[in-house]
């Protein structure tokens, strides 16, 4: 249980970071309002799903082989994720939210969210390499953990992105008033 703890925590932390989803649904909050930034949300949210499956379907006939294996990928994974702060810490670019004045459809909204969180490698790089550290060795059966896992992370990413596209709408809303 105490796994579980530390992956909601680590889970927010790496949600709440800025990246390209995150930025997807503030700029549809933005230019689209309330409904399209919730909807972007669910989007990316669904991408999540794909990871999680390929990552416990591939993964878990390997972890269950070799504990060797399944150490290696926890200590890459940690690179992995201290090499993505060094970089985030190293990165001076200013955040751009441009986006385009004609309003998209639900279904629009929704595929390209999807689309960006399915085709980003990184992210399932970061979904091979995330989850595994927080299942333990000793588990039954650790796809059916991966999967209950990611779809932890999958419920709070919908919660914070739905919560983030909704304060980008009202705020686009207070500022187009004015």
């Amino acid at each position: 249980m105490e796994s579980m703890y530390l992956f909601i925590l680590a889970s927010m932390a790496l949600i709440i970071t800025p990246g390209p989803d995150l930025v997807y649904v503030l700029a549809r909050g933005m230019a689209g309002g309330k409904r399209a930034g919730v909807i972007s949300a669910f989007g990316v949210t669904s991408g999540i799903f794909i990871h999680t499956v390929a990552a416990a379907l591939g993964l878990a006939v390997l972890l269950q082989a070799s504990p060797t294996v399944f150490n290696m990928l926890k200590i890459i994974g940690g690179c992995y994720l201290l090499f993505l702060g060094w970089k985030m810490v190293k990165d001076t670019s200013a955040l751009n939210l441009s986006v385009d004045t004609e309003p998209c459809t639900h279904q629009k909204l929704f595929t390209q969210g999807f689309l960006s969180n399915v085709l980003n490698p990184k992210l399932m790089l970061f979904f091979v390499a995330f989850l595994p550290q927080f299942i333990p060795q000793s588990a039954p059966n650790k796809s059916i953990q991966m999967i209950i896992y990611g779809g932890i992370f999958a419920l709070l990413t919908v919660m914070f992105l739905c919560s983030l596209g909704i304060c980008a709408g009202s705020i686009s809303s207070w500022l187009k008033e004015r």
